[in-house]
């Protein structure tokens, strides 16, 4: 569970990493961003089965470019508060999900729709830059 201020009307929320929907907030009912970790034991049902297409960032705390782009990450995840779910994952803890989708650098990106890889990259990259390559894999210029 993570606690989110609405950008609409600033009301804190408690966002589940997991649930059937999206989230919004409790007082002005806008969508919420979606903000969530994940690992090897929870990464299914936190990423795979989303209601909406989750972006993957497969890091690592020890990683400069990693802790860079996350700014950028975040933000792209509240410019498409209820259309995706930015999913975390540290390597360094999740090492079954680093074998299987065969990570060799991070930060990795990738975009899951129906939890299906449609869209992957790896290297830090700005915020605008990821929005474009995020909406290109969503299939909508936003």
């Amino acid at each position: 569970m993570r606690v989110v201020e609405c950008p609409n009307c600033g009301r804190k929320n408690r966002v589940p990493a997991a649930a059937t929907g999206k989230p919004r907030c409790g007082g002005c009912h806008q969508d919420l961003p979606w903000l969530a970790e994940a690992g090897d034991d929870t990464f299914a049902e936190v990423a795979e089965h989303a209601a909406v297409p989750v972006l993957v960032d497969l890091w690592a705390p020890w990683c400069g470019p990693c802790r860079q782009v996350s700014p950028a990450l975040e933000q792209v995840a509240r410019d498409l508060a209820g259309r995706l779910k930015l999913v975390k994952v540290n390597v360094d803890t999740a090492p079954q999900l680093s074998q299987r989708f065969s990570v060799q650098a991070v930060p990795t990106l990738m975009v899951l729709r129906d939890g299906q890889v449609v869209a992957r990259q790896a290297g830090a990259a700005p915020a605008h830059v990821l929005r474009r390559w995020v909406d290109d894999a969503l299939g909508s210029r936003t």
